[in-house]
C-alpha cells in the first residue's frame, strides 16, 4: 500500500506550489478545478493510498473508483467525500477529467460541528455518489461559490467557506436521502458510546506496515477501554447498528484483510499477524467465514 499522502506532498507534487497558509493554526482549506489539477499531473490512475486531509470532489463523466476494499463503477458523474482514514484511488474514462474539488484539514472544521457524525464520513459508509448531469450542474454551482469567495478580500471568508463545506455535505445527503437514515437510540449516552467504539475501531486502520498490529481485538478489550460492561456495550451497539460488537469488529478486520490482500504483496502470515492473529490457520478460517473464499483464492 502506498504511504499516506500529506497535504504538503499534495501541493508540491500535484500543484507545484506550497502556500504559506497551509500552516495556519486554524487549519487549511483550498478549492481547485479538475482541469488545473490534471494539467499538473495527468497520469492516472492515482496511487491507491490514504491522505492526511479531507476531500470533496465532483468529477464529470464515468469513473472507476477503488475505495477501501471495494470497486465502484460510476456511469454518470462522481461526487466523492474522502476522509483521511480510508485509502482510495480513481480512474477517469476521459484523458482530462473536468469538475472541481476542495481539500481541508480536520483542524479547519474543529469547533464547528463534528464532521465525522455525518453518514458520508461514518465507518462502513459509501461516500461515492453517481449523480445525474443536472445534479452535477447544481453541485458545480456550489463549487463556483467557493471559487468566488476564496478569491475575495472578505475578512471572514474562511468562515463562509466552512459553511459551504457543510452545505455541500447536506446537498449530497438530500440527493441520496437513504444515506441520511441512521438508527440511533434515544439515549445520548448510547450515541456517545457508539461513537467512541467506532473511533477506537477505526483508529487502528489502515495497516501500512508489516510492523503494525491492531491493539484491540475482542469485545472485552473494547469494553475495558471504554470503561463499560461488555453486555452493555453489546446491547447499545445492537440498538444503534443492528449488529453485535463481535460482528462489527469482524467486518472491519475482514475489510482491512481484503484491502491488504488486494493492494500489498505481503504474505498471508504477515497480514494475519498485523490483524491480530497469532496463528495463520485461524486467520484463514476467519477470512473464509467472512469473505466466502480463502485469502489465497481472494488474492488470485
Amino acid at each position: 500500500m502506498e504511504t499516506t499522502e500529506s497535504l504538503e506532498n499534495f501541493y508540491r507534487q500535484k500543484m507545484g506550489i506550497l502556500p504559506s497558509e497551509i500552516f495556519r493554526k486554524t487549519g487549511h482549506f483550498n478549492v481547485f478545478t479538475m482541469e488545473d489539477y490534471a494539467g499538473k499531473k495527468p497520469a492516472y490512475p492515482m496511487p491507491y493510498s490514504r491522505k492526511d486531509y479531507y476531500k470533496i470532489a465532483l468529477i464529470r463523466g464515468p469513473h472507476q473508483v477503488e475505495y477501501a476494499d471495494h470497486t465502484y463503477e460510476v456511469t454518470h458523474n462522481m461526487l466523492m467525500f474522502a476522509n483521511p482514514q480510508i485509502p482510495y484511488n480513481w480512474t477517469p474514462a476521459t484523458a482530462i477529467p473536468t469538475g472541481a474539488f476542495c481539500v481541508f484539514t480536520e483542524d479547519y472544521m474543529k469547533g464547528f460541528g463534528n464532521i465525522k457524525e455525518y453518514p458520508l464520513y461514518q465507518p462502513g459508509g459509501t461516500p461515492i455518489l453517481d449523480i445525474t448531469d443536472n445534479e452535477a450542474a447544481f453541485v458545480m454551482e456550489l463549487f463556483n461559490k467557493m471559487f468566488h469567495e476564496i478569491a475575495s478580500e472578505y475578512t471572514y471568508k474562511y468562515d463562509m467557506l466552512r459553511n459551504m463545506v457543510f452545505e455541500m455535505i447536506h446537498t449530497a445527503l438530500k440527493l441520496r436521502p437513504a444515506l441520511s437514515v441512521v438508527a440511533l437510540p434515544d439515549s445520548n449516552a448510547g450515541r456517545r458510546i457508539t461513537s467512541l467504539f467506532q473511533e477506537l475501531l477505526e483508529r487502528q486502520f489502515p495497516i501500512e506496515s508489516t510492523l503494525q498490529q491492531v491493539r484491540l481485538k475482542t469485545p472485552a478489550e473494547f469494553a475495558e477501554q471504554l470503561h463499560v460492561h461488555i453486555n452493555h456495550l453489546n446491547r447499545v451497539l445492537k440498538e444503534v447498528t443492528g449488529k453485535t460488537t463481535r460482528q462489527l469488529i469482524a467486518e472491519r478486520v475482514a475489510s482491512e484483510a481484503r484491502a491488504l490482500l488486494k493492494h500489498t504483496n505481503w504474505n498471508i502470515s504477515e497480514i494475519a499477524w498485523c490483524l491480530g492473529f497469532e496463528d495463520t490457520s485461524n486467520f484463514i478460517k476467519f477470512f473464509k467465514k467472512n469473505s466466502s473464499a480463502t485469502p489465497h483464492q481472494f488474492r488470485t
